[in-house]
């Protein structure tokens, strides 16, 4: 059969595997929507790989595994937690229409983890290399931080099957994350009759929202953003008490350490207030040197292959290929689906697209697991 023939099929049979992981909703904080979707990824994989996965569960949360013996040498990586709560598949059906596949999550990120399991399924060796979808990606990881680490380390690559930059580049750079909530201590009083007496923690507030602000750094790329903000009861009455919560993000880990310094030294500025600062580090940067070798190496295999020239972008939402990059392992990003939209209403993948990446991420896995690869040991920058 010509390629094209085995490419429509092979089309189809992916896009039928993402409408079933679509249509398994698994908003990340319903532990219940997450455990059901985990065993629907676990009977695709299995499926498609001849293997049962291990369903790892930690703190509710279920995570999925594969291991193919011999010693680890390539991590793919994935998650298949989405930001859409159940029923969103009421407003925002599966559908396929001129050339877009669409749904909650298809893009972000369950198509990618429909590639992952085609490419590897077209391996004829997949002895070390692991497979991890994880269950709790969107809030952050904070169940399988320490077993994504666990699994990174020691490998010469780690491969991130999150969608695709623009244009269908790869990622090659993202900013590390930090997030931190400011509570503020006042004191209550009646706003009309004796406001004196009171500590107004909502004016308190504002005045360290915008010391905060402040803490940014457009140079260097670094943001310190204020975003989700309470304070007070009622229209009548001094707030007693008000918080912040704080979004930071940073090319540099050096620009981590000096933003969570500052956060840690905020002191209040009215007579009787008090601040509690909570918080820290969610994910490391993933710094461009960690992908150069791993991107120079599938840019290679995509000319090879000839799908066109291969491109590049950083960008400053993290992922869990940050995880992988701070404990060492050359991290190589959106190697998922092409399309746009993600957590929108217009979430979509590129359909045409689905089979030319899926061949690329087989062929990199392939070319890792080649016995020249290994004796080199992991992949690392040039120059």
């Amino acid at each position: 059969m010509p390629r094209k023939g085995k490419e429509d099929a092979s089309t189809a049979a992916m896009i039928a595997d993402i409408e079933r992981l679509v249509r398994c909703e698994s908003p990340s904080e319903d532990l219940a929507a997450v455990g059901r979707s985990a065993k629907v990824v676990a009977e695709v994989g299995a499926r498609l790989l001849g293997a049962e996965p291990e369903q790892v569960v930690v703190a509710g949360r279920t995570h999925v595994r594969w291991r193919f013996g011999g010693e680890p040498r390539v991590l793919l990586l994935g998650h298949h937690d989405t930001v859409w709560p159940l029923g969103s598949l009421r407003t925002h059906p599966f559908d396929v229409r001129d050339g877009l596949l669409y749904g909650p999550g298809c893009f972000d990120m369950k198509a990618g983890l429909v590639m992952a399991f085609h490419a590897l399924a077209a391996l004829d060796v997949r002895d070390g290399v692991t497979l991890l979808v994880t269950g709790d990606e969107e809030p952050g990881s904070p169940s399988s931080r320490e077993l994504i680490e666990d699994e990174a380390r020691g490998c010469a690559a780690a491969l991130v099957l999150e969608a695709a930059g623009p244009g269908g580049a790869l990622k090659t750079a993202r900013k590390g994350v930090s997030r931190y909530e400011v509570l503020v201590r006042g004191r209550s009083a009646h706003a009309g009759l004796e406001p004196e007496r009171g500590v107004n923690a909502g004016v308190e507030l504002a005045r360290q929202v915008m010391t905060v602000a402040g803490l940014g750094d457009p140079v260097l790329g670094t943001t310190v953003t204020p975003t989700r903000l309470e304070a007070g009861t009622t229209v009548n009455t001094v707030p007693g008490s008000a918080c912040f919560e704080v979004d930071a993000r940073v090319w540099e880990a050096a620009e981590q350490v000096r933003v969570h310094t500052a956060m840690l030294g905020l002191r209040p500025s009215l007579e009787g207030a008090g601040l509690d600062v909570r918080g820290g580090q969610n994910r490391p940067p993933l710094p461009a040197a960690a992908s150069a070798g791993l991107f120079e190496r599938a840019r290679r295999l995509a000319a090879e292959l000839g799908l066109g020239p291969l491109t590049s972008v950083a960008v400053g939402g993290a992922s869990d290929g940050n995880f992988t990059a701070g404990v060492g392992t050359p991290t190589l990003d959106g190697l998922g689906a092409v399309g746009g939209g993600a957590h929108a209403d217009d979430e979509h993948v590129v359909v045409s697209a689905l089979p030319g990446r899926t061949r690329l991420l087989t062929a990199l896995v392939a070319d890792l697991l080649a016995p020249n690869a290994a004796r080199k040991g992991p992949v690392r920058p040039s120059g």
